[in-house]
């Protein structure tokens, strides 16, 4: 009976993120697809050069609010898909834990915390894998980009069936999927079991089950939570992110992609750049997703206490 709770509370702390965090995702995302061989990218020596370079840039070749929103270039995409990839990840993911515990008549094992993690993250994968494919491209997209840019997701999504037909849509579904199944199930197992060891401590000897350790913990654990737990999934699965956003990348004018297929990229990465080709951008990633993923559960364990009171005063 709570899963819509979850859900709810899920998709505003995704919206919370994406707002809080984008200008970081743009430079992770072009560090990624930045190979060294030819790019319509410019090159850029760390986050901060990459911000300044981003805006500088795109402030001089485009008209001045157009070039500021080049921090925030796929930023309807990310707003969507990550609202919608939030609320459904919560959703899947408390229906699982529901139905592993007996609607809730049982502590759930580490082992079923990854099953629930690891089924939430497929679903939502197949859902969402075409949004976060029209985010790719229109952070991509820069004055030295040589293909008529998107003007907009609707725009976006269009162009794409009807250049590369309806399968484009699905381009980089292999890493996706393994990313969003191990990602979320390490992170939210990490989560899951850290926030037992807080809440077992406080309770002076007496064990908690999942639903009243809420009730010992506060926003700054709920924060630490998520930044720690963050970090475990992205150290041990950002090379799925790499494998990904190449595979995402717009054709040029021959209709031809950089990338075949996964193995083209491992094989193409490995040759050229090594085993550091696959963290590429990792530190805007850390400095974006560490504190995007506090925020994150400080609202969504923060809606869901005001949502279960509501409830309650019903």
């Amino acid at each position: 009976m709570w899963q819509w709770e979850n859900a709810t509370a899920g998709a505003l702390a995704g919206f919370a993120t994406v707002a809080a965090m984008h200008p970081l995702d743009v430079v992770r995302t072009r560090f990624q697809v930045y190979d060294g061989r030819g790019s319509n990218l410019p090159t850029y020596k760390n986050t901060v050069n990459a911000i300044y370079t981003i805006t500088r840039m795109e402030i001089l070749m485009l008209p001045l609010f157009q070039g500021l929103r080049g921090l925030y270039a796929g930023f309807y995409p990310a707003v969507l898909g990550s609202t919608v990839s939030w609320g459904l990840y919560f959703f899947f993911y408390g229906r699982a834990k529901q139905r592993y515990s007996d609607s809730g008549k049982k502590d759930l094992s580490p082992g079923l915390h990854l099953a629930s993690a690891a089924e939430a993250g497929a679903l939502v994968c197949f859902c969402t894998n075409p949004v976060w494919l029209v985010k790719t491209r229109m952070q991509l997209q820069s004055p030295l980009h040589q293909a008529q840019p998107y003007s907009g997701l609707y725009d976006a999504f269009r162009t794409i069936l009807r250049e590369e037909g309806f399968a484009a849509l699905y381009k980089g579904i292999v890493p996706s999927l393994m990313l969003q199944v191990s990602h979320g199930a390490i992170q939210f197992t990490v989560y899951e079991e850290l926030r037992k060891v807080i809440a077992n401590s406080r309770s002076k000897g007496t064990r908690v089950d999942a639903q009243n350790s809420r009730e010992l913990l506060n926003s700054g654990d709920y924060a630490v939570l998520g930044g720690t737990s963050k970090i475990a999934a992205m150290l041990l699965t950002y090379p799925f992110q790499v494998v990904r956003a190449r595979l995402q990348q717009r054709p040029g004018h021959d209709g031809i992609p950089r990338y075949m297929d996964s193995f083209h990229v491992l094989k193409e990465t490995v040759r050229f750049e090594g085993i550091r080709g696959f963290y590429r951008g990792i530190t805007p990633n850390l400095l974006k997703n560490v504190p995007a993923a506090s925020i994150t559960f400080i609202v969504y364990e923060n809606v869901l206490k005001l949502l279960k009171l509501t409830r309650q005063k019903e």
